[in-house]
């Protein structure tokens, strides 16, 4: 894994952009202590993962979710997929009746 200094980095940003995909992460240094990772996610899903798992508030909601389940507030699967389906049902919008616009009067002369 490469280091380099922030100065050199923010000179260069393209030629290192180009080597971290190539060769992996770049340790980016401020003052000689260690201040960024310059990484290239592999597709989509790779940039997904990246995001998600520093994600503060993810991470967050991952805790609370684990606390949950093991206080024994979780759903099964089947109740997870019932409840999914009944609020899918509940945000369809209601029947509404549509104006007749044919009955709409133009204003003008």
């Amino acid at each position: 894994m490469k280091i380099a200094a922030l100065a050199d980095v923010k000179a260069h940003l393209s030629a290192y952009v180009d080597e971290c995909e190539n060769e992996g992460p770049i340790i980016i240094t401020r003052n000689g202590k260690a201040a960024a990772v310059l990484l290239a996610p592999k597709d989509n899903d790779d940039l997904e993962r990246l995001m998600l798992a520093h994600s503060r508030r993810f991470q967050s909601l991952l805790a609370k979710s684990r606390r949950s389940i093991k206080a024994g507030k979780g759903l099964s699967h089947d109740e997870f997929w019932k409840a999914v389906a009944r609020r899918h049902q509940a945000k369809r919008p209601s029947q509404v009746r549509k104006p007749n616009l044919n009955r709409v009067r133009k204003s003008g002369k």
